[in-house]
This record gives C-alpha cells, structure tokens and sequence, in this order.
C-alpha cells in the first residue's frame, strides 16, 4: 500500500495520525486505500529494465484545436515521444509522452532529451515490477518546483513500465490492480468553434459519429461562451455539458459568467482560472453556481489534498498524461472518490499508446462521466496494429496484458522519419 506518510510528513508531524490528519482535512480517510500491490511473484523479483528508447514523433491532425496551433515554422502535427523499454527478459512495454506548449511547458525536444539524458540512467537496471521506486528516482533526476518537475515526460515511462509489468505475468492492468476491467467509456464531443456560426456544423459532426455528449473550450470572451453554450444545450438538450476555460478567465469575470453558463445549461466549469490563482479557485467554489472541477493545476496527489484541504475545487478532470503516469493518477483517483468529490476523465488529445493508459484507468474505477478523450477526434494516424475506433461515441477499454494494445514498429519507425523531415 502507498505510505501516505512518506509524502505527508510535514502535514503529520508531531502526535497526530495519518488519520487524523484526514479527517481534519476534511478528506475522511484520503490516501488510506490506493495502491495495493498484489502478491510479489517469482518472476517479478528477477526481471531488470536492460534497455529504453525513445521515439519522437509529430502526428497528423485533423480539423481545427486551437492548442496545436505553434510559432511561425513550428511543424505542423500532435507532437508525441513514444517509449520502449525492454526487459532483460525480452519483454517490452510501451509508454507515450504526450507534450503540448501551449497547454503546458515541456515540448517535444524537452521531453525527449529530458528522457534520454536525465530519466532513462535512473531506470536502466532497476526492478521493473517497483514502479513507487522508479517514481522517486525519476524525481531525484528531475525535481519539482510547485510540484512534479516534468509530468508528462514522466508519464511515458510510467505507461512503459505498466505496459512491461503487465506483459511479464500476462495480465492486464486491471488485474494488476486488482479491479474489473470496466468500460466501455462514454466519449465526450470537443467543441472550439472560432465562431458562432460554427457551432451547429461542430455538433453534426460530432452527432454523425455517435456522439451524445459535448465538452466546450471557453474563455476569454464571456458573451461568445455563454451564447455558444446555450446553442449546444438546444440541440443536445439531454447530453452533458462541460465548459473547459482552461485558465482563461479572471476572476472577475469568472464570477460574473459562472451563474449565466449555469443557466446556459453547462453542467460543470472545468479551470476557470489559471493554476496557480488560488483564492480565486476557493471564491468560485463558495460562490457555488457551478462545480469546480481542476486540471492543469492538479499534478501530484500531495496537490490534490493540500488544494481539498483549502476548499478550492468540487472534482477533478483526471489526465494521467498530465499528473506522471497511471500511479499517481490512480492514488488521485482514490482520494477524490474517498473525498466524494468528482471524478472526471479528461485528456491531452491522447494518441494510441497515451489513450490506453487513460481508458485502462477509467474503465478499472467506473468513470460515471462522458470523457473528453478526443484523439480519435482530432488525430490522422494510428501506430498500433488495431487502432482505436468510437462506436456510438464509446471507446471499449482493451483487452490483453498491459495496456492492451500492440504498437507497429514500422510504422513508428516511418512516423519517425517523416516527422525529422517535417521539421
């Protein structure tokens, strides 16, 4: 089990309890649940990580995401960096790190040399089933400021290693966390129209594939978000509606629009503000016109308690791109549900590799809302062998050991290689 002293311990020195220390957080008994090992097998006390390569790759897009938009002369594509890691066995995991600049501070080239030169000697030779061990000895290469230092380069080779794990004993991650497999996951619609008159051809779009559910890009214009969400709330009058500001209000007029989307129909306001405005996240929440739900502030379960301790959120959209990897994703899963706050599924335009983790993750704890998993919806390629593929706006959560997926290494290979050309 997760020792919640080891990250808690300026929290709970002195005479109080770990316990203790929850229930005064108001958390009840946060932390106390998550990350069961199971029972060590032979095999798991001898298998090494030999050997860990990286693969930088850009992603054709489709459609329109404002977040892929770059500098002049940035090369167009999702940029990714895909991650092997091979046993001494001959077994291999595969992970993927998923960069965005413009939602976050790592890009593709820091990812990659972040991974090749600091990350990779602190794993090479390391126990692949110790995954809490390869979490401190990456962070011991890489520290935080605020938080994690390079969450999403990090989450690559947490995938890798619960991929490898996984593929070593045969199970599935699921079964290595000993939960059902879950699923199939409700699929959430993205909506970032640049005009109104966009907004019924989106919805169309989105209703063609399946799609009953619709998340919408807000911020910073109060009057376009409003009257854009009260046109999707028309059309999809039964469908959840999920307003994602991602830090562009101010606090001001956060207040201001919070009551007006709640009565547009929006269902929950997804980072109203930016990360670090906390006294503004706690006045939205006391205000109470909507839920609060965090994301880009949220990377580490140890921020997840301080922030459900100062009453800043209602729930969180869950990404393990974003907080390093599925084993921190799931710890904050499990505060959040000992909390009885909201669990949602959300996503960094996953590719492949990225989007198994999060619908492994989903599946295994009974995510009850539409996820905004929208690589299927703005991603042209596929590098696994059967890629992924929404059916009545639902993705099945995979089946087979680890992620559950096979990645096609030509077709890496030749991504590779376009993706150098590109740029």
């Amino acid at each position: 089990m997760w020792s919640e002293a080891k990250h808690l311990s300026v929290a709970t020195s002195g005479t109080c309890t770990r316990r203790g220390f929850l229930r005064r957080a108001g958390v009840g008994t946060v932390g106390l649940l998550v990350t069961r090992s199971l029972p060590v097998r032979a095999a798991e006390a001898t298998v090494k990580i030999e050997r860990l390569e990286t693969f930088p790759v850009r992603y054709p897009t489709v459609g329109y995401f404002k977040f892929f938009e770059g500098p002049p002369g940035t090369p167009p594509g999702r940029p990714a960096v895909l991650v092997k890691i091979t046993a001494d066995n001959g077994a291999v995991g595969w992970g993927e790190s998923v960069p965005i600049p413009k939602w976050s501070y790592e890009t593709l080239e820091s990812a990659t040399t972040t991974i090749a030169g600091y990350l990779r000697p602190m794993l090479l030779g390391r126990d692949v089933f110790d995954l809490a061990g390869a979490h401190e000895a990456m962070d011991s290469a890489i520290a935080g400021s605020f938080s994690t230092g390079m969450p999403i380069a990090k989450a690559g080779l947490d995938m890798a290693l619960h991929d490898l794990a996984g593929n070593v004993v045969k199970q599935s991650l699921a079964q290595r966390w000993g939960r059902p497999r879950g699923g199939p996951i409700t699929l959430s619609w993205t909506l970032n129209p640049r005009t109104l008159d966009e907004v019924e051809p989106l919805i169309e779009e989105g209703w063609k594939r399946g799609y009953l559910n619709f998340n919408v890009k807000v911020a910073p214009d109060p009057e376009f978000d409003v009257a854009m969400c009260k046109r999707v709330k028309q059309r999809v009058p039964g469908g959840f509606l999920w307003a994602d500001a991602n830090g562009g209000y101010d606090l001001a007029t956060a207040l201001e629009v919070a009551p007006k989307l709640a009565n547009a129909g929006v269902a929950v306001l997804e980072q109203p503000l930016k990360p670090n405005r906390l006294s503004g996240c706690r006045e939205l929440k006391k205000q109470g016109a909507l839920p609060i739900i965090l994301d880009e502030g949220v990377v580490s379960p140890q921020d997840l308690i301080e922030f459900i301790r100062l009453g800043l959120l209602d729930g969180v959209a869950m990404k393990p791109a974003r907080c390093g990897g599925l084993l921190p994703a799931r710890r904050q899963v499990e505060i959040l549900r000992d909390a009885g706050l909201m669990f949602l599924g959300s996503g960094l335009t996953d590719p492949d590799v990225s989007l198994a983790a999060s619908l492994a993750l989903y599946g295994a704890y009974g995510l009850q809302f539409p996820a905004a998993l929208n690589g299927p919806q703005f991603l042209g390629e596929s590098l696994i062998k059967k890629p992924f593929k929404p059916r009545d706006g639902q993705l099945e959560v995979p089946e087979g050991p680890g992620l559950g997926i096979e990645v096609d290494e030509d077709k890496v290979k030749d991504l590779v290689r376009r993706s150098q050309t590109a740029g």
